[in-house]
């Protein structure tokens, strides 16, 4: 299976420097922190990171956890050969027929993933694999974009689609996934996305707009108060509240119990 159009080199050098210097990465992979620090993780296991890209996620899961055996995959070239460069082992895969052994995980982690899987049941057959590739009692922490404002369809040509918590949660659960936390975030800062959107919108004709995020390069105290505020959200979630609006979708799932 080749890689969806959008993943183009220029998309994974543009990718490599918002993960490095963007503030809201560094808010998402906080909020990754706060789930995954409330179940206690093991002290050390298996991570396995699907669509990894330039292996940013791992380099975090790293610092921030130490003691685990990292791998990673990704379906595009580009992004291998970047995430390799960090000293990861990452193969080169569709995360719908992952190359790991059954139950072969402690944790899986897939951010911005599911959304750009083929529109026909993509992101049913990748959970299926997680889900296989998770241990007893493993981990689950996924990321996708949320439908909000402006709606949007999915798009074909580009493979995108956007979701609702319900049916992203309805997908979990019959993937084989007990959900522990599941909320929209990213709900404020958000309204600042809508302006970029209709823009683009009114210049491009697919439902897909690409990465509209930009990098400064260098924190300021607007880029540290925007990822203040969405440890706070990040804050509200750990603590069970899902919240009613926000362009993004966290869930941390386990297999504990699960049927």
């Amino acid at each position: 299976m080749s890689a969806p159009r959008i993943f183009t080199p220029e998309y994974y050098a543009r990718m490599r420097e918002l993960e490095a210097g963007g503030w809201w990465n560094a808010a998402m992979r906080d909020i990754a922190g706060q789930l995954l620090r409330d179940v206690r993780v093991p002290t050390t296991g298996t991570v396995l990171d699907v669509g990894c890209g330039s292996g940013q996620t791992l380099a975090w899961f790293d610092r921030m956890f130490g003691s685990w055996r990292a791998l990673g995959c990704d379906i595009a070239s580009d992004a291998v050969i970047a995430a390799r460069r960090l000293g990861f082992e990452i193969a080169q895969a569709s995360a719908l027929a992952l190359p790991y052994p059954t139950a072969s995980a402690d944790v899986v982690i897939s951010l911005d993933v599911l959304q750009h899987l083929p529109l026909e049941g993509g992101d049913a057959t990748a959970l299926d694999e997680m889900r296989r590739v998770l241990r007893p009692s493993g981990w689950l922490l996924v990321r996708t974009n949320a439908q909000s404002f402006p709606r949007s369809a999915d798009d074909h040509e580009y493979q995108f689609h956007r979701y609702e918590p319900g049916e992203l949660r309805a997908k979990l659960v019959a993937a084989g996934f007990a959900v522990h936390r599941l909320s929209r975030v990213n709900a404020l800062l958000g309204l600042a996305e809508i302006p970029r959107e209709l823009r683009a919108r009114r210049t491009q004709t697919a439902e897909y707009h690409g990465i509209l995020a930009t990098s400064n390069g260098h924190p300021s105290w607007t880029s540290t108060a925007k990822r203040a505020w969405l440890r706070v959200e990040g804050e509200a979630v750990r603590r069970g509240v899902r919240l009613p609006a926000g362009r993004t979708i966290v869930a941390l799932c386990t297999t504990a119990g699960a049927a």
